[in-house]
């Protein structure tokens, strides 16, 4: 009998060139971080996941299946592909490969019971309606950050202004990275492309981060939080996707009828991320337990 999926994972993988994997890159994009970290919290998890040819034997692709991930390989003609620098004033990302859009149909129907989905693109590859892969009434987060880049083949990413876009205006969680827009974008210019109700979290990496509720065209409420500190950083790729995954497990966890996030929950979310930058990869990707201990180390007793 087949199981009940209880959140759904879409997106195309990339491969992130590196000199310290004997391959030459590591598998990355949202779509990885994000289900292997649902699965490691406990929730009954299902990916498809966009593939370029060289990426289909990943072996991280097995790191995701012995998590519980029901994985469902989408074979694209090409893939992204990136090359990330760290420097003091931010990031470096060059795309060596921009690939593919996905293909329209992509998720099975057995998981269409499936309450929450996630959709999180790495490199723009949507088609057009991809809110429509989420059934009516379920829940959707979303990863804004790869609709947030302009990419060509062998240039340096660059970011992309934001602007109206279906899915976008279909979520009920939204994540970004502060540093995805130019600093001149106003909060109130990014609530203004979602619907009333949406929560938007927007990292800031070691400044935290903030979550707002919009509503009437601006925001309703707000609420800051402070970021964990983290000893020995290795790799910061996948931090933010870790976060929003994070954030939609404890959100889906939450027996509070509004959805609105508590301190802890946000709590929860930026200690499963800063736990993620801690080795290279999928490899600092957290479980459920490690993620709450670090959480209790950093909480507040009266955060709620």
């Amino acid at each position: 009998m087949a199981r009940t999926i209880d959140v759904v994972h879409l997106g195309s993988a990339s491969r992130d060139l590196t000199e310290d994997d004997p391959r030459g890159w590591r598998l990355g994009g949202g779509v990885t971080y994000a289900a292997l970290t649902t699965a490691r919290l406990g929730l009954a998890t299902a990916a498809a996941i966009g593939l370029d040819p060289v990426a289909t034997s990943a072996w991280e692709l097995d790191l995701l299946r012995d998590a519980g991930v029901d994985v469902r390989p989408i074979e694209l003609s090409a893939g992204p592909v990136f090359a990330n620098e760290e420097r003091p004033t931010g990031r470096v990302q060059v795309a060596h490969d921009v690939g593919v859009p996905l293909p329209d149909a992509v998720a099975p129907r057995a998981w269409a019971t499936a309450g929450a989905w996630s959709i999180v693109p790495v490199a723009g590859e949507l088609p057009d309606g991809a809110s429509r892969w989420a059934p009516e009434g379920a829940f959707l987060a979303f990863g804004w950050q790869g609709l947030l880049r302009s990419l060509r083949a062998g240039q340096r990413v660059r970011r992309r202004a934001p602007r109206p876009d279906a899915t976008l205006a279909r979520a009920d969680l939204v994540s970004m990275s502060r540093n995805d827009v130019e600093a001149t974008v106003e909060l109130e210019q990014l609530a203004g492309l979602l619907r009333d109700g949406t929560r938007l979290a927007i990292t800031d990496g070691a400044f935290g981060g903030v979550l707002v509720r919009v509503g009437d065209g601006g925001t309703v409420a707000r609420q800051s939080y402070p970021a964990i500190p983290v000893a020995g950083e290795v790799d910061a790729t996948g931090a933010g996707d870790v976060f929003l995954a994070s954030l939609l497990a404890a959100i889906l966890g939450s027996d509070r009828g509004d959805g609105w996030p508590t301190m802890r929950q946000l709590t929860f979310a930026a200690a499963a991320a800063s736990l993620a930058v801690t080795a290279p990869g999928l490899l600092g990707v957290p479980d459920d337990a490690a993620a709450v201990r670090r959480a209790a180390a950093n909480v507040a007793p009266a955060c709620d």
